[in-house]
């Protein structure tokens, strides 16, 4: 392997290995080998422009659009051109996946799914232009030292990600690649020098000879990694990062404590409301003789910082045999309790059960763990309700409007904590809810009349394309627009109820599906939901619906015979609202994180099809997406290389001719009559035929003339000319030094004596290809006469009649 291959591998390896600080952040961790396949590519094609060899911007031009092909393969193939060739709109749409990819990262936990085409941009897209600079600068322009701060630069953003989990291993990786960088480097420019030499070998008895450099550049770079490891490890450390917000997911540990957070929903709800196909998530068989009002819950948001609503962390410990009662459930409240059997599908992957509120008990297979707070199963080390079969008992309560209204205030303890309000909270959120609440006489009414106030009275429309807002604003604006869908709905109630003193938070999970002939319940991606839940002492937490259109009014909120909730409403859910609470919210991972539902289904088809095994052949999808990318990869450099093939083989045999031959007197004639063919095509390609009747004198001359060159390049044809002549005709021919400068500036002459058209033709179209095309001619005869020589004759033998 030459030093320049080495190189280049030692690149692609030193980027793979500080990509590796990035599989705790994401999942599943199988992305690594995506990435390798994608780099090792781009390192590929760097190192077939250096062999041409390619000027040095052109390598790194070729690298670089190969990267914007295999980019635009994965990520926009239907807006590019033969699906490969990206236009305006594929850059429009990697703008919009870059914000998507921003916007997810600030919702989901750690670790973030990939099934979310924005974080698998940033992901492979930053991994592969970190790599094409590394192998820029270290193999491109043999500098490897500075390589080593894009690969800083990706290590530092992985470690500000992550919880601080094995920082130390992660960093030893990176640096022991940056090592092997610097050392290929090394043994590379001294091999330049000649033979390296190894010093002495260490045998019993022997000596101490001489420390090779290269040991020595070895045993340097171990004790700096060692330094370093140490230093780290004294220093404080950063906690948090910029998934910090939404909380860490589940961490290490036993199955008997530690702490969840889920994700947050906000950004995702109206991508998956919008889902052209209303995939089926769950089938659920219930012992309720009404389902109509059986909603699946999934996790609660209860942290309002006043630009979003999100959960907060929580204990978590094992599942209980038999669930405690919810707290401030009152024994003289109506109860029932049901068992539910809920199948989820076989592509529904997400870390949080979905189980009706409030849940006695469960029975379902693998690790999971209890959030007594939210009375919610979280799937621990990986587990998830892809393909699950599971049952709960849950209790149906039943409060009157009577027990509701007569409620006591709530414990301090949470009253403090779920009617807090940041000081960023707009006075109109407040303003509007006491004007909307004015008549009430409790904290009952209040609720109901806050929940009609968006359903029917307040003139709001439900509406899944404006934007779900992120910021202190958002509620303003959306009172003051009055559109939205149920993530404004939900979070605006919520937030109001809290400004009256009523404890609220916002519950994610679905709506009550469709009913089937077979008398199970399917419910769909569509039936995703997110609505408020409010405090009742002697209640617990009671479920409202403020959402138009969509869930179902309870029915302890509509008054016996009059009252401002029309008591027909009842809000189809088969539409239903926000895929994307249930979704984004409420795992790590509904696919994951019901995120990716949102891949399945919705927010590309085509990723939708490669689920199903469906899609055309050619699309790069499906299991053997490598072997087609690679494939597509290959067909753009073919449709590249076939109209440059004669630049690219011009430009390699004049490497071979001016750089490939010894320096010795032995290679003396073979270098010379190199350089002497590479003038003679050299002048071929700009206009001056090859004329091989002349005496390389004379064909001097004719180049000096028709060629119209300065005394300096006519100087540099007539020194060659005069090498060639020694070569020939000396009985020991001698290297000439200088030669492949000699024919350099005759190619500079050459060029600026003639016009741009033939400057270009030389270039792009150069004559001495003809070369090519007869050296194949003459292979070609020479394999049909040896063929024809090697077949047997048949001949008649002598005497035999006919």
């Amino acid at each position: 392997m030459s030093g320049r291959a080495r190189l280049a591998l030692c690149a692609w390896a030193a980027t793979l290995m500080a990509a590796c600080a990035l599989l705790p952040l994401v999942e599943p961790v199988t992305w690594i080998v995506q990435a390798a396949f994608l780099l090792g590519v781009q390192t590929v094609v760097g190192a077939v422009a250096r062999r041409i060899p390619l000027a040095r911007p052109l390598t790194v031009a070729a690298q670089a659009l190969v990267t914007l092909f295999m980019l635009t393969l994965i990520f926009a193939r239907d807006r590019a051109f033969l699906g490969l060739i990206p236009g305006p709109g594929a850059f429009v749409h990697f703008g919009d996946l870059l914000r998507q990819g921003g916007d997810d990262i600030a919702r989901y936990a750690i670790p973030a799914p990939l099934a979310s085409d924005g974080i698998k941009l940033m992901v492979f897209g930053g991994v592969l232009i970190v790599g094409l600079v590394v192998d820029t600068l270290a193999v491109t322009f043999r500098s490897a030292a500075p390589a080593g701060l894009p690969l800083l630069a990706l290590y530092s953003v992985a470690a500000g990600l992550s919880e601080g989990h094995g920082d130390w291993f992660w960093f030893l990786l990176a640096a022991t690649g940056y090592l092997l960088l610097l050392l290929a480097e090394g043994r590379e420019r001294l091999s330049q020098w000649g033979r390296v030499f190894g010093g002495a070998s260490r045998s019993p008895g022997a000596g101490s000879g001489p420390v090779a450099p290269v040991r020595t550049g070895r045993r340097i770079g171990v004790a700096s990694l060692g330094i370093a490891l140490v230093v780290s490890a004294t220093l404080p450390s950063i906690s948090g990062g910029l998934l910090d917000a939404t909380g860490a997911g589940v961490g290490a540990g036993n199955g008997s404590g530690g702490t969840i957070s889920a994700v947050n929903p906000l950004l995702s709800l109206r991508d998956n409301l919008n889902v052209d196909e209303d995939r089926q998530v769950l089938s659920v068989r219930s012992q309720s003789n009404d389902t109509s009002d059986q909603y699946l819950r999934i996790v609660s948001l209860d942290d309002f910082d006043g630009r979003t609503w999100k959960p907060s962390k929580r204990s978590i410990g094992a599942v209980p045999k038999d669930f405690p009662l919810p707290v401030g459930l009152g024994s003289d409240v109506k109860r029932t309790e049901i068992k539910t059997s809920i199948s989820a599908a076989s592509w529904y992957e997400q870390n949080y059960l979905p189980m009706p509120y409030p849940p006695s008990g469960v029975e379902v297979r693998g690790n999971w763990r209890y959030e007594p707070e939210g009375m919610a199963l979280v799937g621990d080390h990986g587990q998830n309700t892809r393909g699950l079969t599971y049952e709960v008992k849950s209790l149906d309560v039943e409060p009157t409007a009577e027990q509701l209204a007569a409620a006591p205030a709530a414990p301090p303890v949470i009253e403090r904590e779920y009617t807090d309000l940041p000081d960023s909270l707009p006075a109109v959120v407040r303003k509007t809810a006491r004007e909307v609440t004015a008549g009430a006489k409790n904290p009952y009414e209040q609720a109901v009349d806050l929940q009609d106030y968006f359903a029917v009275t307040g003139g709001f429309e439900y509406d899944t394309q404006v934007q779900v807002g992120d910021g202190p604003d958002a509620i303003a604006n959306f009172l003051r627009d009055k559109q939205g869908f149920c993530v404004h709905f939900s979070f605006a109630m919520a937030a109001m109820a809290r400004s009256l003193g009523i404890p609220a938070r916002v519950a994610v999970g679905f709506a009550p599906g469709t009913p089937q002939a077979d008398g199970s319940v399917s419910v769909g991606l569509k039936d995703a939901h997110a609505w408020p839940e409010l405090y009742f002492e002697g209640v617990g937490w009671t479920r409202f619906e403020p959402t138009p259109t969509r869930g179902t009014v309870p029915s302890y909120t509509v008054p016996d015979a009059t009252g401002s909730v029309d008591p027909g409403v009842t809000r189809p859910s088969a539409g239903a609202s926000t895929a994307p609470s249930a979704s984004a919210s409420a795992s790590e991972s509904c696919s994951p994180r019901l995120r990716k539902l949102e891949e399945c289904d919705s927010a590309s088809p085509a990723a939708a099809a490669a689920k199903d095994g469906g899609g055309p052949w050619w699309a790069v999808q499906g299991p053997w997406w490598y072997l087609k990318l690679l494939f597509w990869v290959l067909v753009g450099l073919g449709v590249l290389l076939v109209p440059l093939a004669p630049m690219l083989w011009r430009l390699r045999t004049r490497s071979v001719r001016l750089g490939g031959h010894g320096r010795s007197d032995e290679g003396a004639a073979a270098h010379t009559l190199a350089a002497w063919e590479e003038l003679t095509d050299t002048a071929w390609d700009f206009g001056i035929p090859p004329d091989d009747s002349q005496t390389p004198r004379k064909a001097a001359a004719r180049f000096v003339r028709l060629g119209r060159l300065d005394p300096t390049a006519a100087a540099s044809v007539h020194r060659v000319a005069d090498a060639v002549e020694q070569v020939l005709y000396a009985p020991q021919p001698r290297l000439t030094a200088g030669l492949a400068r000699d024919v350099h500036l005759v190619i500079g002459g050459l060029r600026g004596s003639v016009g741009r058209g033939t400057r270009v033709r030389a270039l792009i179209a150069p004559r001495s290809t003809a070369r090519a095309v007869w050296a194949v001619s003459e292979w070609w005869a020479g394999v049909r006469t040896r063929v024809a020589a090697a077949r047997p004759t048949l001949r008649k033998p002598s005497g035999q009649g006919g």
